[in-house]
């Protein structure tokens, strides 16, 4: 099977349905299927998104790898646009629950209001779900809301249910938070606890787009033409890719190598590095290591690998981990970033 040119990519829901499990296809077919979506769902985005190439990949890998992601960046630069049109083309239920100081944990995961039944008179109890009922959850601007409400997202996130009056009520499958956060305006916000953090596998940062992406940014918005985004895709085909990266072998050098970068940052450590012990508080937990697995993994499908390298490791890593270490007082007087301590990181481990 040849991918069709980009120009023109393949009707991938019409003509390529998902084989019923992941099992049924080897590790080839998987990756030709995985170079597919990708290919089509790109196709798709490209009609109303311009540019953020490497922040379309990793949202592709957080929901290959049924995971959630944190998208932090200045207002404008259509992070919104992106998450919904991603629901769209998904054939996704999509529900966009914006954050704010008087946001109550009932108005997330809903609430239960007492009925009459017309014929008896008895009165009941009847669950109301609330927005976190959906395939793709928008959290906007979740810092600006109070703890108590951002704590109403932690059971969803990890435990994908919620619990109301007792009652356990299960979340859709597939489920996923995507959630956005304003990094220039801190009056009034709320930064999220570590706990919450940790559960996004990616804290992507949005930038500004180049002079020329900008330039066509301009050109599009002013010619009075709406592209039509088409649905090319379904629940079941993103289960499919999921169990495929899910079964995906990954060599032990490959393991380890995961485990040194995370060991790295626990200034506790035998494996912490002189500059980690130097300038972090905390490092990152094994929610980081195994996120450093699974994203590899994706990463490496996505670009039409049959196999995990470490290379795909590095490269999901500023990602994962930028998050998930704590800066001390020295690391900031001396203007250090997260980022710049993932990168010295790479650049000390070897990449075996």
């Amino acid at each position: 099977m040849n991918p069709s040119p980009k120009s023109d990519p393949p009707p991938w829901m019409e003509d390529q349905p998902p084989p019923r499990d992941a099992e049924q296809t080897d590790d080839l077919q998987a990756v030709e299927y995985f170079k597919q979506a990708r290919q089509a769902l790109t196709h798709q985005l490209r009609k109303v998104i311009v540019g953020q190439d490497e922040v379309i990949n990793q949202l592709l890998i957080a929901l290959f790898t049924r995971n959630h992601a944190l998208l932090v960046g200045v207002p404008g630069l259509a992070k919104t646009l992106l998450v919904s049109t991603l629901a769209q083309t998904m054939n996704l239920a999509f529900k966009r629950i914006q954050f704010t100081p008087d946001l109550m944990p009932s108005d997330i995961t809903g609430t239960e209001v007492m009925q009459q039944d017309p014929r008896t008179g008895e009165r009941v109890f009847r669950f109301i779900p609330g927005p976190i009922f959906a395939n793709v959850v928008l959290a906007d601007e979740i810092n600006r809301t109070p703890p108590k409400t951002q704590a109403a997202m932690l059971e969803a996130m990890q435990e994908r249910r919620v619990t109301a009056g007792g009652t356990v009520h299960k979340l859709p499958e597939p489920f996923f938070v995507l959630a956005t956060q304003n990094p220039i305006e801190q009056e009034g916000t709320y930064p999220l606890p570590e706990a919450q953090l940790d559960r996004f596998l990616f804290l992507i940062a949005v930038d500004y787009p180049s002079a020329e992406e900008e330039l066509e940014i301009m050109k599009r918005a002013s010619s009075g033409e709406t592209p039509e985004v088409k649905t090319i895709a379904g629940a079941e085909h993103l289960l499919y890719l999921q169990g495929a990266v899910a079964r995906m072998p990954v060599a032990d050098h490959v393991f380890e190598y995961a485990q040194k970068l995370v060991a790295a940052t626990r200034p506790s450590s035998p494996q912490a590095l002189e500059f980690c012990k130097k300038w972090l508080r905390w490092g990152a937990g094994p929610r980081a290591s195994l996120g450093l697995i699974m994203a590899g993994k994706a990463h490496a499908m996505l670009n039409g690998q049959v196999y995990v390298g470490c290379k795909n490791v590095a490269a999901v890593a500023p990602a994962i981990m930028r998050h998930r270490i704590g800066l001390n007082f020295a690391a900031q007087s001396e203007g250090v970033t997260p980022d710049g301590v993932v990168a010295k990181i790479l650049e000390a481990i070897p990449q075996s």
